[in-house]
């Protein structure tokens, strides 16, 4: 039950940081932009893809929300754990473009890592034992 507790409010921390930024994304890039480690900004036309990076992270929020609002816990944890690699990819990302290593390390990568953390503790919270899955099928058939 603790267990549940904490994924849930650590679940809940995330969706409403990643709807945080994402929103900031995309009605004040300009003042957001510069957070996420890049050394320089696209100019001209090049500036719609932070709108679009601001879409993206709305949504991922919007999806873990639904899945914990309506209580699909196992799929939470999934999403959760697979949505890691979007941070780890950002942090991948804002290296390979030699970007900032702190941000992209200790924003992006501790980002990363916590969503992969919780993820993998949903799926420890929501696994059945062995022996009730062994037993589950044979009780659906009586």
């Amino acid at each position: 039950m603790l267990l549940k507790k904490i994924n849930t409010v650590l679940t809940v921390a995330f969706v409403l940081f990643i709807l945080w930024f994402g929103t900031e994304f995309i009605l004040i890039p300009q003042t957001t932009a510069p957070t996420y480690g890049f050394p320089t900004w696209p100019s001209g036309d090049g500036g719609g893809f932070l709108v679009l990076k601001g879409i993206r992270d709305v949504v991922m929020g919007l999806v873990l929300g639904v899945l914990l609002v309506t209580g699909h816990r196992r799929a939470l944890g999934w999403v959760v754990l697979v949505e890691a690699f979007t941070a780890y990819g950002d942090m991948a990302t804002v290296l390979s473009h030699h970007g900032s290593v702190a941000t992209a390390l200790g924003v992006h990568g501790l980002t990363a890592t916590l969503m992969a953390a919780n993820g993998l503790l949903i799926l420890f919270e929501t696994r059945r034992p062995a022996a009730v899955a062994a037993v589950a099928p044979a009780v659906r058939r009586a």
